[in-house]
């Protein structure tokens, strides 16, 4: 683990970081924009599931890097990924529950 971690040290790693950060932020937001309003709900699930994982994620880093620069942009990770999930599953809720309303209204 300490060689990957040896490596994003470098000039080069950092750089590389760097590109693969500037592309998910394009790919991320050509995708969510092409989206369909009707699949929002289904993907807000799928977000919740990538935003646990970027939560250990952050952990992790924020366990194994030393420094005070990682630790606080790990901790921004942690927080922002942590109100990623909460409010995904506000929306989903309440997705869910007009759902049921309609149901419940028509029969």
């Amino acid at each position: 683990m300490s060689e990957v971690i040896e490596i994003f040290m470098t000039l080069e790693g950092f750089i590389l970081s760097l590109t693969v950060f500037a592309l998910a932020i394009f790919l991320g937001f050509e995708l969510i924009s092409k989206v369909p309003p009707t699949l929002h709900t289904p993907l807000m699930s799928g977000a919740n599931a990538i935003s646990g994982i970027s939560i250990v994620g952050a952990l992790l880093a924020a366990n194994y890097v030393e420094g005070d620069t990682a630790t606080i942009l790990a901790f921004l990770a942690i927080i922002l990924a942590t109100i990623n999930v909460v409010g995904g599953f506000m929306v989903t809720n309440k997705m869910l529950q007009m759902i049921r309303g309609k149901k419940r209204g028509g029969k």
